[in-house]
């Protein structure tokens, strides 16, 4: 039993040093916190072991938390990649429940029994190379994640677009930040229907100082023309030609995604 709780400690969230004190209920524009876990596999035999922990294990022990809106998503094209990965999105209401969660999990005797092929895998068979965790908070303007597919359900075709923008300086990334808000770069990609799912300034990662978000289209021809048509727009070359917000970039990575058939994103 000791080396199934030692696992499960370690597999879920780490431990940060922020206050566990409780808080009152968040009002509407509470800004939410995510955590976005990242699994590298080698293999589809360690794919699939990770795909049904997370069905099967994680995500109901998160729903029995009062967490719900879990996302999980796969580099399109990851069945031939070297390195397959799966982007785990869970959305949290403040900084005690990240710090709780293992513990919280810890004591779930339905989550031990469902994911117990997992956690106590064999230092000879592990179900992942490494994980990475992300923690990051909402911008003020987009407080909560969205779910802008939920009504519609299901499709392969549905690409998600997750970027990462790296500062040169915690200064300029701070300057961005304030584009997205203040500076109405948010209101922007509402107008023009990019279906955010949400928009963050990263607080622990390996890319600091860098904000995260994650737009989604019906497919890669939609997702095409929607940048194509946010390049043109009036709005967008005053805003990116301003002098108050140069060089605020350094860096930008894209990760297109689909998601699992069991994600509720």
């Amino acid at each position: 039993m000791k080396k199934l709780l030692f696992a499960c400690h370690v597999a879920i969230l780490p431990i940060a040093a922020f206050s566990a004190s409780p808080n009152p209920a968040p009002s509407p524009d509470h800004q939410e916190y995510f955590a976005i876990r990242i699994y590298q596999l080698k293999t589809p035999q360690q794919e699939a072991r990770v795909d049904s922990f997370l069905q099967q294990a994680l995500l109901p022990a998160l729903h029995r938390q009062k967490i719900t809106g879990i996302g999980v998503f796969k580099p399109i094209g990851n069945d031939t990649a070297t390195i397959r990965r799966i982007y785990v999105f869970i959305p949290l209401k403040d900084l005690a429940q990240f710090t709780s969660l293992p513990e919280q999990l810890i004591k779930d005797a339905q989550f031990l029994a469902d994911g117990r092929s997992y956690l106590t895998a064999g230092y000879d068979d592990p179900p992942y190379v490494r994980i990475e965790t992300i923690l990051l908070k909402a911008f003020p303007d987009l407080p909560h994640h969205a779910a802008p597919w939920s009504a519609q359900g299901y499709s392969a075709d549905r690409v998600y677009e997750l970027r990462s923008y790296e500062g040169p300086t915690e200064q300029f990334f701070a300057n961005k930040v304030q584009m997205f808000n203040e500076g109405g770069e948010i209101t922007l990609f509402e107008k023009l229907g990019f279906h955010a799912v949400f928009y963050a300034s990263v607080l622990s990662g390996a890319h600091m100082p860098n904000l995260m978000y994650m737009t989604s289209f019906e497919n890669m021809a939609a997702r095409e023309d929607h940048w194509k048509t946010f390049g043109a727009d009036p709005t967008w070359k005053s805003l990116s030609s301003s002098p108050q917000y140069q060089h605020n970039v350094s860096h930008i990575d894209i990760v297109f995604l689909h998601a699992a058939p069991y994600s509720e994103l």
